[in-house]
């Protein structure tokens, strides 16, 4: 319990500065095309970092979980290397045909506008090598439970970037916010780094490579379609008034940045937990601790919902209202906030419940099921969005969210928690 606390507050403290970080530029330049440049342009390397890092790092975890740790060692080398070198392809061979598909991606953005969005996505592609490179440097950590310092370090970065934003805005606009997104990451790196220990040459053909490939394929091919929900919200919100998608983005991110502090709270630490009581064959307290994870983060977001509903309006504007936000922004938002609802509630409780599929060692399933789900939602969400604007779109997300944490709890009830694999020799 102590640890879940300092996890928390550690969470919270690190959110707390990403928010205050985004409420400066928002309330500094206002909701408008800015804005919605530079969170359109966050939002393929974001992608790429969910579909790709985010599936490594959730394979990761419960693979490295348990080895000794010289083992541990070697292979978290040997996936940063790989990580950083993909990565790094993937990113030069962006940036340079930036220029063409970024429009695609915003049609309803002014000329200007997109070319503000091709620059800002330009820049942020150099962060997402970073950023990758730190999802297989926390999966080492997490694998060693060691979870505070990971935290220490990104507060570090964080309240550096924060400061930076300050002092730089005002001087060179919305560019030196992308460009100090890089800077952090990349500081974030660099604290990270002692923690893998002295570098060691990369072994690309060890077992632990060889199993963790075989895991991440099918999220691979399913996330890559499932994950593209960004990409439909952009180019339909690039059409709505401006400053929509800046809102938008703005209430996914209040919700995201509660759901980070409980996954980091609660739901990391659970999933090598949950992992080694897989390996030692311990099914009843597999199952015991995945229920009492789950009824708690549902309980919390829910409780979190109630106080958005009844004091969330003057809090947000308290919050929000100042400088070039109006009072009809904060309004908006706080309508946009409630119709996402279900999205903070399905969002954390799903992590928790794919968590569980993966310390089984199966990926298949929650892939395999937000592919059926999500081919459903797609259209669905289109035609909602056209018919109701902004409400439709945030309500059939919601509805989405938690539609799919639903089926899998029923699953996970019908998967008996068998023996644990053998690991490759």
């Amino acid at each position: 319990m102590r640890r879940t606390l300092s996890l928390g507050l550690l969470a919270a403290a690190n959110i707390g500065l990403g928010f205050v970080s985004q409420w400066y530029v928002l309330t500094h330049l206002g909701a408008g095309s800015e804005t919605d440049a530079l969170f359109a342009g966050m939002t393929l390397p974001q992608l790429i970092l969910s579909v790709i890092s985010g599936s490594l790092v959730s394979v990761l975890v419960p693979l490295l979980a348990g080895e000794n740790k010289q083992q541990l060692h070697h292979d978290a080398w040997a996936m940063l290397v790989l990580v950083g070198a993909t990565f790094t392809a993937i990113a030069l061979v962006l940036f340079a045909t930036a220029s063409w598909w970024t429009p695609l991606l915003v049609p309803g953005f002014s000329p200007a506008a997109q070319a503000l969005t091709t620059e800002l996505t330009r820049i942020q592609l150099v962060g997402m090598v970073f950023a990758a490179i730190n999802g297989v440097q926390l999966a080492a950590y997490h694998a060693r439970h060691r979870f505070v310092w990971p935290e220490i370090g990104l507060a570090l970065s964080s309240l550096a970037g924060f400061a930076a934003i300050v002092w730089l805005l005002p001087r060179f606009g919305v560019a030196a916010v992308a460009w100090i997104t890089v800077g952090r990451m990349a500081l974030q790196t660099a604290v990270l780094l002692p923690g893998m220990g002295r570098p060691v040459r990369p072994d690309l053909h060890a077992p632990a490579i060889r199993l963790a490939w075989q895991r991440v394929k099918p999220l691979l091919v399913g996330t890559t379609y499932y994950k593209t929900d960004p990409l439909v919200d952009r180019f339909l919100l690039s059409t709505a008034a401006s400053g929509s998608l800046s809102l938008y983005y703005l209430a996914q991110q209040l919700y995201a940045a509660a759901n980070e502090v409980m996954d980091k709270a609660i739901a990391s630490p659970l999933v090598p937990r949950l992992s080694t009581l897989h390996k030692r064959g311990q099914r009843q307290e597999f199952r015991r601790a995945y229920h009492q994870h789950l009824l708690l983060v549902c309980a919390l977001s829910l409780g979190g919902l109630l106080v958005l509903g009844v004091v969330g309006r003057p809090l947000l504007d308290l919050v929000f209202g100042w400088r070039n936000i109006t009072a009809s922004d904060v309004e908006t938002l706080w309508w946009i906030l409630l119709w996402l609802g279900g999205v903070f509630v399905g969002g954390i409780g799903g992590q928790i419940s794919a968590g569980t599929f993966y310390a089984l060692g199966d990926t298949r399933t929650p892939t395999r099921l937000g592919v059926i789900t999500y081919t459903f939602y797609i259209p669905a969400k289109i035609a909602a969005f056209f018919a109701y604007g902004v409400m439709g779109l945030a309500l059939m997300t919601s509805l989405f969210s938690l539609v799919n944490l639903v089926l899998q709890m029923v699953l996970l009830q019908r998967i008996p928690v068998d023996e644990p694999e053998p690991y490759p020799s």
